[in-house]
C-alpha cells in the first residue's frame, strides 16, 4: 500500500557526525500532517542503516548525494507516494507522460 505525501519538512544536522548518524533528514507527512516517513541522508563514511518500518512510519536511508534529487521530486511532482515494500522504502510518482513539464520549442 502506498500513501500520498502532502507536506514535507527538511532538517540539516551540523558537526562532524551529524545528528542520529544523519547529515540531513526529510520528514514526509500525510493530509492529516501525521508523519508517514523519514528520509535520512548520510555522507560517505557515516553509519548507514537499513530501511525499516515501525508503527507505520517508514525510515528510508539514502546517500547525501541523492538529497537534491529527492527535493526536486517533492517540489515539482504531484502526486508523490511513499511505501515500504520488501524491506525497502520507496518514494514514487504517479504514471506520467514522457516529456511532461519540458519547454516546447
Amino acid at each position: 500500500m502506498h500513501t500520498e505525501v502532502m507536506n514535507y519538512q527538511v532538517y540539516f544536522f551540523g558537526g562532524p557526525g551529524g545528528l542520529w548518524a544523519n547529515r540531513s533528514k526529510i520528514a514526509l507527512r500525510g493530509n492529516d500532517n501525521k508523519v508517514l516517513a523519514h528520509i535520512n541522508f548520510n555522507d560517505s563514511g557515516m553509519k548507514f542503516e537499513n530501511d525499516s518500518e515501525r508503527d507505520g512510519i517508514t525510515e528510508m536511508n539514502l546517500p547525501s548525494s541523492m538529497f537534491a534529487n529527492i527535493i526536486d521530486i517533492l517540489r515539482n511532482e504531484k502526486p508523490v507516494y511513499i511505501k515500504f515494500i520488501h524491506g525497502h522504502g520507496v518514494l514514487q510518482t504517479s504514471l506520467e507522460p514522457v516529456g511532461e513539464g519540458e519547454e516546447k520549442g
